[in-house]
């Protein structure tokens, strides 16, 4: 299994990756992100390719969040960008892209659920024919107003049920099944064959806060995102799980500690921490 981070298409996080001994780069690839602005520009994915092989890092994803579901224009502009980004994928040998699934958020779960097969199916052969795979990470977002169907257990096997393709999976992050309250180990074991991506982040819970709030607080303030060994994961347990499943590829490092931030040497060090802390589990 190898370590990576999820970072901007930037020149000093790609050359950080690097120094840092770092595997792999999962590539923040919004609308309007460096990486859009890059394969935008003439030559653009021929400099892409340069500057990634300057610094001798593979880019294991493409993230970036999007409501597919949406029944205008912005909706239409969503689909055609995941295209236009499969697409780049394919030319610059990245094997995974991780968006949302997309919702209707004024609709039940059946409802979106039809919905999601008949947005994803060709979105989904789209990017089989060109050797990209899609996966959803398991994060809630703002819980009032996701953007996203895949966020737990049951959904999970809707999804899969309703539109079964070799490619289409999930991107693992126990950290969200933290505050959640779901088996995060057992859910290894029961979606393994669907696991393609994995984030290493952790999570902790502000007690004080939950007993003021609750389980249906507006915010969810509560859960408080920690770098790996700073939270609740037992990350043994995780990855000897991931292992049984045959899973190894990346752990990505996602920075959200609010404990190191502040200043890029700050973020740098959390890194570096969270570096130290998982590579005795990967070779």
């Amino acid at each position: 299994m190898k370590l990576g981070l999820v970072a901007p298409f930037w020149e000093t996080a790609l050359g950080f990756a690097a120094e840092a001994g770092l595997d792999c780069v999962e590539i923040q690839a919004r609308p309007g992100s460096a990486l859009d602005e890059a394969r935008r520009e003439p030559g653009g994915v021929e400099r892409i390719r340069e500057t990634l092989a300057r610094y001798g890092v593979r880019v294991s994803a493409f993230i970036f969040t999007l409501n597919y579901f949406l029944p205008n224009e912005e909706g239409e502009r969503a689909r055609a960008y995941l295209r236009e980004m499969v697409d780049l994928a394919a030319q610059l040998g990245v094997p995974t892209i991780s968006t949302t699934t997309g919702r209707l958020r004024d609709a039940d779960f059946r409802t979106n659920l039809e919905h999601y097969v008949r947005v994803w199916r060709p979105l989904v052969r789209y990017a089989a024919e060109r050797g990209v795979r899609i996966v959803h990470e398991n994060c809630p977002h703002d819980p009032q107003n996701s953007p996203n169907l895949a966020l737990n257990p049951v959904w999970w096997n809707a999804l899969f049920e309703a539109l079964p393709a070799d490619n289409l999976g999930l991107e693992y992050d126990p950290s969200h099944l933290v505050w959640q309250q779901i088996d995060y180990v057992r859910a290894i074991y029961d979606f393994g064959e669907r696991i393609f991506h994995v984030h290493a982040k952790d999570m902790d819970i502000d007690e004080e806060m939950f007993y003021q709030d609750g389980i249906l607080g507006c915010g969810f303030n509560w859960q408080i995102p920690r770098l790996p060994g700073q939270g609740l994961v037992d990350w043994r347990r995780v990855v000897s799980a991931l292992y049984d499943v045959g899973y190894d590829f990346v752990l990505s490092i996602e920075h959200e500690d609010r404990n190191w931030e502040g200043s890029d040497e700050l973020v740098k060090r959390g890194f570096l921490v969270a570096k130290k802390f998982l590579e005795v589990y990967t070779i």
